[in-house]
Protein backbone atom coordinates (compact mmCIF):
# COMPACT_ATOMS: atom_id res chain seq x y z
CA UNK A 1 0.00 0.00 0.00
CA UNK A 2 1.30 3.43 -0.91
CA UNK A 3 1.13 6.24 1.42
CA UNK A 4 -0.31 9.63 0.01
CA UNK A 5 -1.94 11.72 2.50
CA UNK A 6 -4.07 15.19 1.44
CA UNK A 7 -7.63 15.13 -0.60
CA UNK A 8 -7.54 12.38 -3.28
CA UNK A 9 -10.68 11.09 -5.57
CA UNK A 10 -11.96 7.80 -4.30
CA UNK A 11 -10.66 4.16 -6.19
CA UNK A 12 -11.39 0.98 -5.20
CA UNK A 13 -8.03 -1.26 -4.77
CA UNK A 14 -8.40 -5.07 -3.65
CA UNK A 15 -6.40 -5.64 -0.56
CA UNK A 16 -3.38 -7.95 -1.08
CA UNK A 17 -3.20 -10.82 1.12
CA UNK A 18 0.40 -10.11 2.59
CA UNK A 19 1.22 -6.91 5.08
CA UNK A 20 2.96 -4.16 3.06
CA UNK A 21 6.12 -4.29 5.25
CA UNK A 22 6.10 -8.34 4.73
CA UNK A 23 5.89 -8.95 8.59
CA UNK A 24 3.29 -11.63 10.09
CA UNK A 25 2.47 -9.75 13.49
CA UNK A 26 0.57 -12.00 16.03
CA UNK A 27 -0.90 -9.19 18.60
CA UNK A 28 -4.58 -8.51 16.66
CA UNK A 29 -7.20 -10.70 18.03
CA UNK A 30 -9.37 -12.95 18.91
CA UNK A 31 -8.40 -15.80 16.78
CA UNK A 32 -11.44 -16.69 14.53
CA UNK A 33 -12.73 -19.40 17.11
CA UNK A 34 -12.83 -16.92 19.64
CA UNK A 35 -14.91 -14.41 17.68
CA UNK A 36 -18.71 -15.63 18.90
CA UNK A 37 -17.07 -14.60 23.18
CA UNK A 38 -16.13 -10.94 21.88
CA UNK A 39 -18.58 -10.24 19.30
CA UNK A 40 -22.20 -8.66 20.14
CA UNK A 41 -24.91 -10.64 20.97
CA UNK A 42 -27.48 -9.39 18.49
CA UNK A 43 -24.88 -10.66 15.39
CA UNK A 44 -24.36 -14.03 17.05
CA UNK A 45 -28.46 -14.54 17.34
CA UNK A 46 -28.51 -13.02 13.62
CA UNK A 47 -25.85 -15.71 12.70
CA UNK A 48 -28.11 -18.67 14.45
CA UNK A 49 -31.46 -16.81 12.10
CA UNK A 50 -29.41 -17.16 9.16
CA UNK A 51 -28.34 -20.43 9.13
CA UNK A 52 -32.27 -21.17 10.01
CA UNK A 53 -33.39 -19.92 6.94
CA UNK A 54 -30.80 -19.34 4.33
CA UNK A 55 -27.70 -17.33 3.39
CA UNK A 56 -27.18 -14.40 1.34
CA UNK A 57 -23.99 -12.38 -0.27
CA UNK A 58 -24.53 -8.78 0.94
CA UNK A 59 -21.92 -5.91 1.34
CA UNK A 60 -21.09 -3.67 3.67
CA UNK A 61 -20.10 -0.37 3.46
CA UNK A 62 -17.52 0.87 6.06
CA UNK A 63 -17.35 5.13 6.79
CA UNK A 64 -16.57 7.58 9.78
CA UNK A 65 -18.05 10.60 10.70
CA UNK A 66 -15.17 12.86 10.84
CA UNK A 67 -12.05 13.27 8.67
CA UNK A 68 -9.24 10.37 8.98
CA UNK A 69 -6.18 9.45 7.60
CA UNK A 70 -6.97 6.16 5.93
CA UNK A 71 -5.41 3.53 8.03
CA UNK A 72 -6.79 -0.43 7.24
CA UNK A 73 -4.17 -2.83 7.08
CA UNK A 74 -4.49 -4.78 10.78
CA UNK A 75 -8.17 -4.54 9.86
CA UNK A 76 -7.64 -6.62 6.54
CA UNK A 77 -5.05 -8.52 7.66
CA UNK A 78 -7.25 -9.90 10.49
CA UNK A 79 -10.57 -9.96 8.06
CA UNK A 80 -8.35 -12.26 5.94
CA UNK A 81 -7.46 -14.44 8.89
CA UNK A 82 -10.54 -15.22 9.73
CA UNK A 83 -11.89 -15.71 6.21
CA UNK A 84 -9.21 -18.12 5.89
CA UNK A 85 -9.83 -20.10 9.06
CA UNK A 86 -13.51 -19.96 8.16
CA UNK A 87 -13.02 -21.25 4.13
CA UNK A 88 -15.17 -17.91 3.43
CA UNK A 89 -13.96 -15.78 0.56
CA UNK A 90 -14.41 -12.09 1.51
CA UNK A 91 -14.30 -9.26 -0.83
CA UNK A 92 -12.28 -6.32 0.52
CA UNK A 93 -12.38 -3.32 -2.25
CA UNK A 94 -10.95 -0.26 -0.58
CA UNK A 95 -11.54 2.92 -1.91
CA UNK A 96 -8.27 4.89 -0.83
CA UNK A 97 -5.27 4.00 -0.41
CA UNK A 98 -3.76 3.47 2.85
CA UNK A 99 -2.11 7.02 4.01
CA UNK A 100 -5.22 8.54 1.99
CA UNK A 101 -7.21 11.86 3.78
CA UNK A 102 -10.84 10.81 3.82
CA UNK A 103 -13.50 13.36 4.56
CA UNK A 104 -16.35 12.55 6.94
CA UNK A 105 -18.68 10.37 5.62
CA UNK A 106 -17.06 8.64 2.79
CA UNK A 107 -16.84 5.17 2.33
CA UNK A 108 -13.91 3.89 2.95
CA UNK A 109 -14.08 0.48 1.76
CA UNK A 110 -16.92 -2.29 0.97
CA UNK A 111 -16.68 -5.79 2.44
CA UNK A 112 -19.05 -8.40 0.14
CA UNK A 113 -19.41 -12.17 1.17
CA UNK A 114 -21.41 -14.44 3.02
CA UNK A 115 -24.08 -12.73 5.38
CA UNK A 116 -23.57 -15.60 7.02
CA UNK A 117 -19.76 -15.38 7.68
CA UNK A 118 -19.27 -11.50 7.77
CA UNK A 119 -22.33 -10.77 10.33
CA UNK A 120 -20.51 -11.64 13.75
CA UNK A 121 -17.44 -9.76 12.50
CA UNK A 122 -18.45 -6.04 12.33
CA UNK A 123 -17.59 -5.20 16.18
CA UNK A 124 -14.60 -6.62 15.65
CA UNK A 125 -13.41 -4.90 12.37
CA UNK A 126 -14.50 -1.67 13.52
CA UNK A 127 -12.41 -2.00 16.57
CA UNK A 128 -8.98 -2.33 14.60
CA UNK A 129 -10.11 0.75 12.50
CA UNK A 130 -11.08 3.84 13.76
CA UNK A 131 -8.36 4.79 16.40
CA UNK A 132 -6.17 3.83 14.29
CA UNK A 133 -7.47 6.02 11.69
CA UNK A 134 -8.10 9.65 13.61
CA UNK A 135 -4.44 8.61 15.33
CA UNK A 136 -2.90 8.31 11.94
CA UNK A 137 -4.64 11.80 11.15
CA UNK A 138 -3.23 13.51 14.55
CA UNK A 139 0.47 11.93 13.68
CA UNK A 140 0.13 13.27 10.02
CA UNK A 141 -1.12 17.00 11.95
CA UNK A 142 1.95 16.75 13.56
CA UNK A 143 4.37 16.48 11.36
CA UNK A 144 3.20 18.80 9.04
CA UNK A 145 2.84 21.61 11.45
CA UNK A 146 6.81 20.68 12.85
CA UNK A 147 8.36 19.39 9.62
CA UNK A 148 11.84 19.90 11.17
CA UNK A 149 10.81 18.46 14.14
CA UNK A 150 11.93 14.37 14.60
CA UNK A 151 8.76 12.61 16.90
CA UNK A 152 9.35 9.17 19.24
CA UNK A 153 6.37 7.25 19.71
CA UNK A 154 5.53 7.22 23.44
CA UNK A 155 1.84 5.47 23.03
CA UNK A 156 2.58 2.72 24.66
CA UNK A 157 2.03 3.65 28.11
CA UNK A 158 -0.97 4.92 27.34
CA UNK A 159 -2.36 1.91 25.58
CA UNK A 160 -5.20 -0.47 26.37
CA UNK A 161 -3.92 -3.78 25.78
CA UNK A 162 -0.82 -5.01 23.14
CA UNK A 163 -3.37 -5.14 20.73
CA UNK A 164 -4.19 -1.04 21.06
CA UNK A 165 -0.44 -0.71 21.09
CA UNK A 166 -0.08 -2.16 17.75
CA UNK A 167 -2.90 -0.15 16.20
CA UNK A 168 -1.48 2.78 17.77
CA UNK A 169 2.40 2.48 16.72
CA UNK A 170 0.95 1.75 13.29
CA UNK A 171 -1.35 4.79 12.85
CA UNK A 172 1.47 6.81 13.58
CA UNK A 173 3.49 5.24 11.03
CA UNK A 174 1.00 5.93 8.55
CA UNK A 175 0.37 9.17 9.17
CA UNK A 176 4.11 9.56 9.12
CA UNK A 177 5.18 8.32 5.90
CA UNK A 178 1.60 10.23 4.68
CA UNK A 179 3.26 13.66 5.80
CA UNK A 180 6.21 12.00 4.25
CA UNK A 181 4.43 12.32 0.46
CA UNK A 182 3.61 15.47 1.09
CA UNK A 183 6.32 17.54 2.09
CA UNK A 184 9.59 17.94 3.52
CA UNK A 185 9.26 16.20 7.20
CA UNK A 186 11.53 14.28 9.18
CA UNK A 187 8.06 12.68 10.86
CA UNK A 188 8.27 9.73 13.60
CA UNK A 189 11.74 8.59 13.92
CA UNK A 190 11.04 5.60 16.16
CA UNK A 191 9.14 4.42 18.96
CA UNK A 192 10.02 3.37 22.35
CA UNK A 193 9.59 -0.42 22.08
CA UNK A 194 10.57 -3.41 20.26
CA UNK A 195 7.43 -5.09 19.06
CA UNK A 196 6.61 -2.42 16.77
CA UNK A 197 9.64 -0.81 15.73
CA UNK A 198 9.72 -2.37 12.84
CA UNK A 199 6.47 0.05 11.51
CA UNK A 200 9.14 2.53 12.00
CA UNK A 201 11.94 0.82 9.94
CA UNK A 202 13.75 -0.39 12.97
CA UNK A 203 14.54 -3.71 14.78
CA UNK A 204 14.33 -2.27 18.54
CA UNK A 205 12.57 0.80 19.81
CA UNK A 206 14.59 3.65 21.15
CA UNK A 207 15.34 5.23 24.50
CA UNK A 208 17.98 5.85 27.07
CA UNK A 209 16.96 6.35 30.66
CA UNK A 210 13.33 6.96 33.05
CA UNK A 211 13.30 9.31 36.05
CA UNK A 212 13.40 6.05 38.18
CA UNK A 213 17.33 5.36 36.91
CA UNK A 214 18.47 9.11 37.97
CA UNK A 215 16.84 8.54 41.46
CA UNK A 216 18.40 4.76 41.67
CA UNK A 217 21.68 7.07 40.46
CA UNK A 218 21.15 9.58 42.96
CA UNK A 219 21.82 12.44 41.03
CA UNK A 220 21.51 12.99 36.88
CA UNK A 221 25.62 12.70 36.35
CA UNK A 222 25.53 9.74 38.09
CA UNK A 223 23.01 7.79 35.56
CA UNK A 224 24.53 9.39 32.98
CA UNK A 225 27.83 7.89 34.17
CA UNK A 226 25.97 4.52 34.58
CA UNK A 227 24.41 4.45 31.18
CA UNK A 228 27.39 5.52 29.08
CA UNK A 229 29.40 2.38 30.92
CA UNK A 230 26.88 0.03 30.22
CA UNK A 231 25.64 1.05 26.96
CA UNK A 232 29.34 2.82 25.42
CA UNK A 233 28.63 2.92 22.33
CA UNK A 234 25.34 4.61 22.30
CA UNK A 235 23.79 8.14 21.55
CA UNK A 236 22.54 8.84 25.31
CA UNK A 237 19.54 11.08 25.92
CA UNK A 238 19.41 12.34 29.60
CA UNK A 239 16.24 13.39 31.49
CA UNK A 240 17.30 16.60 33.47
CA UNK A 241 14.28 17.80 35.70
CA UNK A 242 14.15 14.72 38.50
CA UNK A 243 15.72 17.22 40.45
CA UNK A 244 14.57 20.36 39.34
CA UNK A 245 17.47 21.35 37.78
CA UNK A 246 17.19 21.22 34.45
CA UNK A 247 19.71 23.88 33.29
CA UNK A 248 21.83 23.17 36.15
CA UNK A 249 21.78 19.78 35.25
CA UNK A 250 21.74 19.76 31.54
CA UNK A 251 25.02 21.93 31.63
CA UNK A 252 26.58 19.39 34.46
CA UNK A 253 26.07 16.23 31.97
CA UNK A 254 27.67 18.50 28.68
CA UNK A 255 30.46 19.55 31.17
CA UNK A 256 30.86 15.37 32.10
CA UNK A 257 30.76 14.48 28.39
CA UNK A 258 32.49 16.95 26.23
CA UNK A 259 33.18 14.65 23.99
CA UNK A 260 29.85 13.61 23.15
CA UNK A 261 28.31 16.89 23.60
CA UNK A 262 30.49 18.57 20.69
CA UNK A 263 29.90 15.20 18.48
CA UNK A 264 26.50 15.47 18.60
CA UNK A 265 25.59 12.03 20.57
CA UNK A 266 23.99 13.96 23.44
CA UNK A 267 20.49 14.93 24.22
CA UNK A 268 19.00 16.40 27.30
CA UNK A 269 14.69 15.59 27.32
CA UNK A 270 13.12 17.97 28.92
CA UNK A 271 9.63 16.33 30.79
CA UNK A 272 9.01 19.02 33.77
CA UNK A 273 5.95 18.72 35.62
CA UNK A 274 3.17 20.66 34.82
CA UNK A 275 2.25 22.21 38.47
CA UNK A 276 6.04 23.72 38.41
CA UNK A 277 8.07 25.93 36.08
CA UNK A 278 11.37 25.11 34.78
CA UNK A 279 14.77 26.03 36.64
CA UNK A 280 15.19 29.99 36.26
CA UNK A 281 11.77 30.78 34.99
CA UNK A 282 8.38 31.88 36.41
CA UNK A 283 5.65 33.91 34.61
CA UNK A 284 7.11 37.14 34.11
CA UNK A 285 10.45 35.56 32.56
CA UNK A 286 8.62 32.89 30.64
CA UNK A 287 7.51 36.41 28.94
CA UNK A 288 10.60 38.13 28.60
CA UNK A 289 12.29 35.05 27.22
CA UNK A 290 9.89 35.06 24.43
CA UNK A 291 9.94 38.65 23.78
CA UNK A 292 13.66 37.68 23.23
CA UNK A 293 13.46 35.53 20.84
CA UNK A 294 9.92 35.51 19.25
CA UNK A 295 8.10 38.87 20.24
CA UNK A 296 4.71 38.70 18.46
CA UNK A 297 4.32 35.25 19.96
CA UNK A 298 2.26 36.44 23.38
CA UNK A 299 1.37 40.13 21.18
CA UNK A 300 -1.48 38.42 19.63
CA UNK A 301 -4.65 37.14 21.08
CA UNK A 302 -4.25 34.01 22.79
CA UNK A 303 -6.49 31.28 25.03
CA UNK A 304 -5.72 29.98 27.67
CA UNK A 305 -4.44 26.71 26.83
CA UNK A 306 -2.02 28.44 24.20
CA UNK A 307 -0.88 31.09 26.59
CA UNK A 308 0.03 28.21 29.06
CA UNK A 309 1.69 26.26 25.97
CA UNK A 310 3.47 29.66 25.39
CA UNK A 311 4.74 30.65 29.55
CA UNK A 312 3.30 28.27 31.88
CA UNK A 313 4.33 25.97 33.88
CA UNK A 314 6.07 22.40 32.48
CA UNK A 315 7.33 22.24 29.02
CA UNK A 316 6.39 25.69 27.30
CA UNK A 317 7.86 26.89 24.67
CA UNK A 318 9.85 29.68 26.67
CA UNK A 319 11.09 26.86 28.84
CA UNK A 320 12.54 25.37 25.26
CA UNK A 321 14.15 28.88 24.16
CA UNK A 322 15.40 28.98 27.98
CA UNK A 323 17.02 26.10 28.02
CA UNK A 324 18.48 26.17 24.45
CA UNK A 325 20.04 30.03 25.21
CA UNK A 326 21.76 28.45 27.99
CA UNK A 327 23.14 25.02 26.45
CA UNK A 328 24.25 27.35 23.46
CA UNK A 329 26.10 30.43 25.74
CA UNK A 330 27.83 28.07 27.21
CA UNK A 331 29.28 26.55 23.95
CA UNK A 332 26.96 23.59 23.84
CA UNK A 333 25.27 23.98 20.16
CA UNK A 334 25.92 20.22 18.92
CA UNK A 335 23.47 19.19 22.12
CA UNK A 336 19.73 18.49 21.14
CA UNK A 337 16.81 19.20 22.99
CA UNK A 338 13.93 16.20 23.34
CA UNK A 339 10.73 18.02 24.65
CA UNK A 340 8.10 15.50 25.99
CA UNK A 341 5.12 15.89 28.20
CA UNK A 342 1.36 16.26 26.37
CA UNK A 343 2.88 17.11 22.91
CA UNK A 344 -0.66 16.70 21.53
CA UNK A 345 -1.58 18.42 18.02
CA UNK A 346 -2.47 21.97 19.60
CA UNK A 347 0.71 21.88 21.96
CA UNK A 348 2.18 21.22 18.40
CA UNK A 349 0.69 23.51 16.52
CA UNK A 350 1.68 26.53 18.91
CA UNK A 351 5.52 25.62 18.74
CA UNK A 352 5.38 25.73 15.25
CA UNK A 353 3.66 29.26 15.20
CA UNK A 354 6.60 30.62 17.63
CA UNK A 355 9.35 27.88 15.98
CA UNK A 356 10.13 26.67 19.16
CA UNK A 357 14.21 25.27 19.16
CA UNK A 358 12.97 21.44 19.79
CA UNK A 359 15.17 18.48 17.56
CA UNK A 360 13.02 15.75 19.00
CA UNK A 361 9.22 15.46 20.83
CA UNK A 362 8.66 12.35 22.68
CA UNK A 363 4.90 11.67 22.44
CA UNK A 364 1.54 9.33 22.85
CA UNK A 365 -0.97 12.57 22.57
CA UNK A 366 -1.28 11.55 18.54
CA UNK A 367 -3.93 8.96 20.56
CA UNK A 368 -7.49 9.79 20.20
CA UNK A 369 -8.81 12.62 22.72
CA UNK A 370 -11.89 12.04 22.46
CA UNK A 371 -13.32 8.62 21.74
CA UNK A 372 -16.34 9.01 20.38
CA UNK A 373 -14.50 10.62 16.87
CA UNK A 374 -13.18 7.06 17.06
CA UNK A 375 -15.76 5.13 16.24
CA UNK A 376 -16.24 3.33 12.57
CA UNK A 377 -19.72 2.64 11.25
CA UNK A 378 -20.44 -0.16 9.02
CA UNK A 379 -23.92 -0.40 6.87
CA UNK A 380 -25.14 -3.60 4.56
CA UNK A 381 -26.20 -1.85 1.44
CA UNK A 382 -26.52 -5.09 -0.69
CA UNK A 383 -28.32 -8.39 -0.89
CA UNK A 384 -27.43 -10.77 -3.36
CA UNK A 385 -26.33 -7.61 -5.13
CA UNK A 386 -29.93 -5.28 -4.82
CA UNK A 387 -29.03 -2.00 -3.31
CA UNK A 388 -30.45 -1.30 0.00
CA UNK A 389 -29.97 0.51 2.89
CA UNK A 390 -31.41 2.05 6.20
CA UNK A 391 -33.53 5.53 5.60
CA UNK A 392 -30.77 7.74 6.63
CA UNK A 393 -27.96 6.44 5.24
CA UNK A 394 -28.73 6.41 1.00
CA UNK A 395 -25.19 8.47 0.85
CA UNK A 396 -23.77 5.25 0.98
CA UNK A 397 -26.01 3.63 -2.10
CA UNK A 398 -24.87 6.95 -4.51
CA UNK A 399 -21.31 5.73 -3.73
CA UNK A 400 -21.74 2.28 -4.31
CA UNK A 401 -23.51 3.08 -7.27
CA UNK A 402 -21.35 5.29 -8.62
CA UNK A 403 -18.40 2.97 -8.07
CA UNK A 404 -20.37 -0.01 -9.74
CA UNK A 405 -20.58 -2.24 -7.66
CA UNK A 406 -24.06 -3.13 -8.47
CA UNK A 407 -23.40 -4.42 -11.24
CA UNK A 408 -22.71 -7.91 -12.10
CA UNK A 409 -19.30 -9.31 -11.73
CA UNK A 410 -17.33 -11.12 -14.19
Amino acid sequence: MTASAGASSPRRDSVATTPADGRAQSVVRPEAGDVERWTDRYFVKTKETIARFGDKTVTYAVFMRRPVVFTPRLMVRWLEEVSAAREAAFQIDLNYREGDWVGAGEPLMYITGSFYHLVDLETLYLQKLGAACVAAYNAFTMCMDLPHVGFLAMDARHCAGLEMEELMAYAAAVGSEAAKSQADVKGFIGNANDATAHYFGHAKGFGTMPHGLIGYAGSTIRAAEMFVETFPDENMTVLVDYFGREVSDALAVCHRFPRMAAEGRLSVRIDTHGGRFVEGLDPQLSYAVLERFTPAAVRRYRNDTELRYLTGTGVSAASIFHIRERLDDAGFDKVMIVASSGFNVDKCRVMADVGAPIDVIGTGSFLPESWRETYATADIVAYEGVPSVKVGREFLLERYSEQGLDRPRR
